[in-house]
Protein backbone atom coordinates (compact mmCIF):
# COMPACT_ATOMS: atom_id res chain seq x y z
CA UNK A 1 0.00 0.00 0.00
CA UNK A 2 1.33 3.00 -1.24
CA UNK A 3 1.53 6.26 1.51
CA UNK A 4 0.13 9.47 0.64
CA UNK A 5 2.29 12.67 1.19
CA UNK A 6 0.06 15.34 2.49
CA UNK A 7 1.77 18.40 2.03
CA UNK A 8 1.26 21.52 4.47
CA UNK A 9 2.01 24.96 5.13
CA UNK A 10 4.94 25.08 7.72
CA UNK A 11 3.67 27.97 10.38
CA UNK A 12 6.06 30.46 10.84
CA UNK A 13 5.77 30.38 14.15
CA UNK A 14 7.79 26.67 14.01
CA UNK A 15 9.74 27.66 10.70
CA UNK A 16 11.85 29.85 11.91
CA UNK A 17 12.92 28.18 16.00
CA UNK A 18 13.33 25.19 13.40
CA UNK A 19 15.37 27.24 11.13
CA UNK A 20 17.49 28.65 13.65
CA UNK A 21 18.20 25.53 15.69
CA UNK A 22 19.10 24.02 12.22
CA UNK A 23 21.72 26.85 12.18
CA UNK A 24 22.83 26.48 15.49
CA UNK A 25 23.62 23.43 14.80
CA UNK A 26 25.39 23.53 11.75
CA UNK A 27 26.70 26.74 11.91
CA UNK A 28 30.20 25.46 14.34
CA UNK A 29 30.74 22.29 11.94
CA UNK A 30 30.73 24.84 8.90
CA UNK A 31 33.38 27.07 10.92
CA UNK A 32 35.45 23.90 11.89
CA UNK A 33 35.30 23.37 8.21
CA UNK A 34 35.98 26.91 6.71
CA UNK A 35 38.76 27.42 9.26
CA UNK A 36 40.52 24.08 8.40
CA UNK A 37 44.47 24.22 6.75
CA UNK A 38 43.64 22.30 3.67
CA UNK A 39 46.97 23.29 2.36
CA UNK A 40 48.92 22.42 5.08
CA UNK A 41 46.37 19.66 5.99
CA UNK A 42 48.44 16.24 5.10
CA UNK A 43 51.80 17.60 6.22
CA UNK A 44 49.88 18.10 9.84
CA UNK A 45 48.41 14.66 9.66
CA UNK A 46 51.97 13.00 9.79
CA UNK A 47 53.36 14.90 12.65
CA UNK A 48 54.89 12.81 15.26
CA UNK A 49 52.13 14.67 17.69
CA UNK A 50 49.03 13.78 15.75
CA UNK A 51 49.97 10.06 14.76
CA UNK A 52 51.18 9.00 18.65
CA UNK A 53 47.47 10.34 20.03
CA UNK A 54 45.79 9.12 17.04
CA UNK A 55 46.80 5.96 17.76
CA UNK A 56 46.72 5.92 21.19
CA UNK A 57 43.05 6.65 20.72
CA UNK A 58 42.36 4.06 18.18
CA UNK A 59 43.72 1.31 20.90
CA UNK A 60 42.49 2.42 23.50
CA UNK A 61 39.14 3.00 22.01
CA UNK A 62 39.11 -0.38 21.02
CA UNK A 63 40.18 -2.19 24.28
CA UNK A 64 37.40 -0.12 26.02
CA UNK A 65 34.65 -1.31 23.46
CA UNK A 66 35.92 -4.73 23.77
CA UNK A 67 35.54 -4.77 27.83
CA UNK A 68 32.17 -3.38 27.50
CA UNK A 69 31.21 -5.84 24.99
CA UNK A 70 32.59 -8.87 27.34
CA UNK A 71 30.57 -7.07 30.42
CA UNK A 72 28.02 -5.47 29.07
CA UNK A 73 26.24 -8.15 27.02
CA UNK A 74 25.74 -10.30 29.86
CA UNK A 75 24.78 -7.25 31.97
CA UNK A 76 22.14 -6.44 29.08
CA UNK A 77 20.70 -10.13 29.32
CA UNK A 78 19.76 -9.95 33.03
CA UNK A 79 18.16 -6.80 32.26
CA UNK A 80 16.22 -7.91 29.90
CA UNK A 81 15.31 -11.69 30.59
CA UNK A 82 15.59 -11.81 34.73
CA UNK A 83 13.26 -10.86 36.72
CA UNK A 84 15.14 -9.69 39.83
CA UNK A 85 14.20 -7.26 42.63
CA UNK A 86 15.49 -4.24 42.76
CA UNK A 87 15.94 -4.47 38.45
CA UNK A 88 15.13 -0.95 37.84
CA UNK A 89 17.14 0.55 40.16
CA UNK A 90 19.96 -1.29 38.63
CA UNK A 91 18.73 -0.08 35.26
CA UNK A 92 18.89 2.95 36.18
CA UNK A 93 22.72 2.49 37.56
CA UNK A 94 23.80 1.51 34.64
CA UNK A 95 22.48 4.88 32.54
CA UNK A 96 23.88 6.88 35.62
CA UNK A 97 27.33 7.45 33.49
CA UNK A 98 25.06 8.86 30.70
CA UNK A 99 24.13 12.12 32.72
CA UNK A 100 27.12 12.08 34.96
CA UNK A 101 29.80 14.72 34.71
CA UNK A 102 32.38 13.53 33.30
CA UNK A 103 34.87 14.52 35.32
CA UNK A 104 32.48 13.51 38.18
CA UNK A 105 33.19 10.01 36.49
CA UNK A 106 36.95 10.77 36.84
CA UNK A 107 36.85 11.57 40.71
CA UNK A 108 34.80 8.73 41.14
CA UNK A 109 37.08 6.46 39.71
CA UNK A 110 39.92 7.63 41.94
CA UNK A 111 38.20 7.45 44.84
CA UNK A 112 37.62 3.57 44.13
CA UNK A 113 40.65 2.88 41.19
CA UNK A 114 42.99 5.15 43.02
CA UNK A 115 46.29 4.29 44.83
CA UNK A 116 44.50 4.90 48.03
CA UNK A 117 41.12 3.77 46.58
CA UNK A 118 38.55 0.82 47.85
CA UNK A 119 39.56 -1.06 45.37
CA UNK A 120 43.04 0.65 44.35
CA UNK A 121 45.13 0.00 47.47
CA UNK A 122 44.19 -3.47 47.45
CA UNK A 123 45.58 -3.88 43.56
CA UNK A 124 48.54 -1.81 44.49
CA UNK A 125 49.74 -3.72 47.98
CA UNK A 126 48.95 -7.46 46.65
CA UNK A 127 49.79 -6.89 42.64
CA UNK A 128 51.72 -3.50 42.19
CA UNK A 129 49.23 -2.45 40.18
CA UNK A 130 48.91 1.09 39.56
CA UNK A 131 45.64 2.24 37.22
CA UNK A 132 45.48 6.20 37.26
CA UNK A 133 47.77 8.28 34.93
CA UNK A 134 48.62 5.42 32.91
CA UNK A 135 47.35 3.50 29.56
CA UNK A 136 44.89 1.09 31.61
CA UNK A 137 43.82 3.74 33.45
CA UNK A 138 42.29 5.54 30.24
CA UNK A 139 40.65 2.40 28.83
CA UNK A 140 38.65 2.43 32.34
CA UNK A 141 37.86 5.71 32.22
CA UNK A 142 36.59 5.07 28.26
CA UNK A 143 34.84 2.36 29.45
CA UNK A 144 33.29 3.33 32.11
CA UNK A 145 31.42 6.62 29.99
CA UNK A 146 30.57 4.36 27.09
CA UNK A 147 29.23 0.79 28.49
CA UNK A 148 26.12 2.30 28.74
CA UNK A 149 25.73 2.64 25.63
CA UNK A 150 26.13 -0.88 24.75
CA UNK A 151 23.58 -2.24 27.80
CA UNK A 152 20.97 -0.29 25.97
CA UNK A 153 21.36 -0.88 22.69
CA UNK A 154 21.96 -4.65 23.54
CA UNK A 155 18.98 -4.49 26.12
CA UNK A 156 16.96 -2.96 23.59
CA UNK A 157 17.57 -5.79 20.72
CA UNK A 158 17.07 -8.18 23.29
CA UNK A 159 13.36 -7.16 24.09
CA UNK A 160 12.68 -7.03 20.66
CA UNK A 161 13.85 -10.03 19.76
CA UNK A 162 11.13 -13.19 19.33
CA UNK A 163 11.96 -15.51 22.65
CA UNK A 164 10.38 -18.53 20.96
CA UNK A 165 13.45 -19.57 19.37
CA UNK A 166 14.99 -19.83 22.87
CA UNK A 167 11.93 -21.36 24.32
CA UNK A 168 12.90 -24.08 21.84
CA UNK A 169 16.24 -24.18 22.37
CA UNK A 170 15.48 -25.29 25.97
CA UNK A 171 12.76 -27.26 25.31
CA UNK A 172 15.44 -29.63 23.20
CA UNK A 173 17.75 -30.26 26.02
CA UNK A 174 19.93 -26.84 25.33
CA UNK A 175 21.10 -25.32 28.88
CA UNK A 176 20.86 -21.51 29.36
CA UNK A 177 24.34 -21.09 28.45
CA UNK A 178 24.27 -23.04 25.27
CA UNK A 179 20.87 -21.32 24.28
CA UNK A 180 22.73 -17.62 25.30
CA UNK A 181 25.54 -18.08 22.78
CA UNK A 182 23.86 -20.37 20.23
CA UNK A 183 20.72 -18.75 20.37
CA UNK A 184 20.11 -15.72 21.78
CA UNK A 185 23.55 -14.13 20.36
CA UNK A 186 22.76 -14.52 17.09
CA UNK A 187 19.70 -13.24 17.40
CA UNK A 188 20.29 -9.86 18.57
CA UNK A 189 24.09 -10.05 16.99
CA UNK A 190 22.89 -6.59 14.67
CA UNK A 191 22.20 -4.77 17.98
CA UNK A 192 25.62 -6.07 19.72
CA UNK A 193 26.90 -4.17 16.48
CA UNK A 194 25.29 -1.30 16.77
CA UNK A 195 26.06 -0.99 20.35
CA UNK A 196 29.72 -1.94 20.05
CA UNK A 197 30.43 1.02 17.18
CA UNK A 198 28.15 3.40 19.72
CA UNK A 199 30.59 2.44 22.51
CA UNK A 200 33.63 2.89 20.52
CA UNK A 201 32.86 6.56 19.53
CA UNK A 202 32.14 7.47 22.75
CA UNK A 203 35.63 6.26 23.93
CA UNK A 204 36.90 7.98 21.03
CA UNK A 205 35.64 10.83 22.29
CA UNK A 206 36.04 10.96 25.72
CA UNK A 207 37.78 13.58 27.67
CA UNK A 208 36.42 14.76 31.26
CA UNK A 209 37.06 11.20 33.15
CA UNK A 210 40.16 10.28 31.21
CA UNK A 211 41.92 13.36 31.58
CA UNK A 212 40.61 13.32 35.37
CA UNK A 213 41.32 10.13 36.40
CA UNK A 214 44.40 9.15 33.86
CA UNK A 215 45.96 12.48 33.23
CA UNK A 216 47.44 14.40 29.95
CA UNK A 217 50.65 12.57 29.38
CA UNK A 218 51.61 12.42 25.98
CA UNK A 219 52.34 8.74 24.59
CA UNK A 220 50.43 7.26 27.46
CA UNK A 221 47.24 8.96 28.72
CA UNK A 222 47.17 11.58 25.61
CA UNK A 223 43.91 10.82 23.55
CA UNK A 224 42.37 12.73 20.80
CA UNK A 225 40.21 14.96 22.85
CA UNK A 226 43.36 16.07 25.28
CA UNK A 227 45.54 16.91 22.82
CA UNK A 228 42.88 19.17 21.14
CA UNK A 229 42.27 20.90 24.33
CA UNK A 230 46.01 21.26 24.61
CA UNK A 231 46.78 21.75 20.97
CA UNK A 232 43.93 25.12 21.89
CA UNK A 233 46.31 26.50 24.06
CA UNK A 234 49.18 26.72 21.55
CA UNK A 235 48.13 25.88 17.83
CA UNK A 236 44.79 26.66 16.55
CA UNK A 237 45.22 25.34 13.18
CA UNK A 238 46.31 22.04 15.20
CA UNK A 239 43.39 22.09 16.88
CA UNK A 240 41.28 22.52 13.85
CA UNK A 241 43.31 19.18 12.02
CA UNK A 242 42.68 16.84 14.97
CA UNK A 243 38.84 18.51 15.89
CA UNK A 244 38.74 17.42 12.02
CA UNK A 245 39.76 13.90 12.88
CA UNK A 246 37.26 13.43 15.18
CA UNK A 247 34.17 14.53 13.24
CA UNK A 248 35.03 12.47 10.44
CA UNK A 249 35.16 9.68 12.83
CA UNK A 250 31.35 10.72 14.62
CA UNK A 251 29.75 11.49 10.68
CA UNK A 252 31.12 7.87 9.65
CA UNK A 253 29.49 6.46 12.76
CA UNK A 254 26.12 8.22 12.62
CA UNK A 255 26.05 7.39 8.34
CA UNK A 256 26.85 3.32 9.21
CA UNK A 257 24.04 3.83 11.84
CA UNK A 258 21.49 5.94 10.44
CA UNK A 259 18.69 3.60 9.30
CA UNK A 260 18.87 2.09 12.66
CA UNK A 261 19.16 4.93 15.16
CA UNK A 262 17.85 7.94 12.53
CA UNK A 263 15.56 5.80 10.29
CA UNK A 264 15.32 5.63 6.78
CA UNK A 265 13.87 8.12 4.77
Amino acid sequence: MSRTVRRQRVPIALLVPAGLGLAFLVLPLAGLLLRAPWTTLPGRLTEPGVLTALRLSLVTATVATLLCVALGVPLAWLLARVEFPGRRLVRALVTVPLVLPPVVGGVALLLVFGRRGLIGSWLAETFGVTLPFTTAGVVLAEAFVAMPFLVIAVEGALRGADPRYEEAAATLGAGRFTTFTRVTLPLVAPGVAAGAVLCWARALGEFGATITFAGNYPGRTQTMPLAVYLALETDLQAAIVLSLILLTVSVVILAALRDKWVGST
